[in-house]
């Protein structure tokens, strides 16, 4: 959420829509911050965090991931506090503090859409066979996910005239979500049932269901408030399902051999 608010908050600002770019702005910069401190959370000791700062291994998706997280959110957050600035009754004073915002906020146009991605590229890079199998399919439906829940945020932050690109973005990403979820659990065959049953599959069907009609209301909101409000948490709801269900089916298939096993022999079996 917060790399697609990024880049949301870049095209908003070089387009002339200064309310949608504030909203996308705060949104990256909580997202970011939000994001950090539960990878520290997860490593058990925050210090942990730090500590994969020390070197950058080009090789190794955890330690990019973790400067792309710890640069998206120091830039996030300079941008938005250089946007908080400008309403401060001593704003004419601040001129270069707008400056440096509005630079860092050009710069997460880069880092947004990896931030968007880095994490289906980090589950792909595992032997979990969930994950593993569907490294294709992981970015985009992360890239999808991102981009509802990015759009939905922005939907309910900023007022509906000037929404209109944040529901063109939910509309998308809605889409893009629901068709890379389904390329991909037809592709993985056997692989891929973890995706369709149990905790996972209950998951990822409540998160079709939201996200479809998260969309399908996005398109169709306009400046209705009851359906904005409804399309937006639809969508923010959907978004969360998503990334539990693709968590939820990577344990299942981690737990049982089969998942690993039987592709092995049909490898084998293929093999001239």
């Amino acid at each position: 959420m917060s790399g697609v608010s990024s880049s949301m908050a870049v095209m908003a600002r070089l387009t002339g829509n200064p309310r949608l770019a504030r909203s996308a702005r705060l949104a990256a910069a909580v997202g970011a911050s939000a994001g950090a401190a539960l990878l520290a959370a997860e490593l058990g000791r925050p210090e942990r965090f730090l500590n994969m700062l020390r070197v950058f291994k080009p090789t190794s998706p955890m330690s990019v991931g973790s400067w792309i997280l710890a640069a998206q959110s120091g830039l996030s957050a300079a941008a938005a506090s250089a946007d908080l600035a400008e309403l401060l009754p001593a704003a004419k004073d601040m001129a270069l503090l707008a400056t440096a915002g509005d630079a860092a906020l050009l710069a997460t146009g880069l880092t947004g859409p990896l931030t968007a991605t880095y994490t289906a590229v980090l589950i792909a890079d595992t032997a979990v066979p969930a994950w593993h199998e569907a490294y294709r399919e992981l970015p985009f439906l992360f890239a999808g996910s991102a981009m509802a829940a990015a759009g939905a945020v922005a939907m309910l932050a900023t007022p509906r005239a000037q929404a209109g690109p944040a529901r063109a973005v939910a509309a998308l990403g809605a889409a893009l979500e629901t068709a890379a979820g389904t390329v991909m659990e037809r592709r993985l065959g056997m692989v891929g049932r973890p995706y369709r049953e149990g905790r996972a599959g209950r998951l990822m069907g409540t998160a079709r269901l939201l996200t479809a009609g998260g969309g399908l209301l996005a398109a169709v909101a306009g400046r209705s408030r009851v359906l904005t409000a409804l399309s937006g948490l639809a969508l923010t709801a959907g978004s969360l399902c998503t990334r539990f269900g693709v968590l939820e089916a990577g344990r299942a298939s981690a737990a049982d051999p089969a998942y690993t096993i039987v592709p092995q022999r049909e490898r084998l079996d293929a093999a001239p």
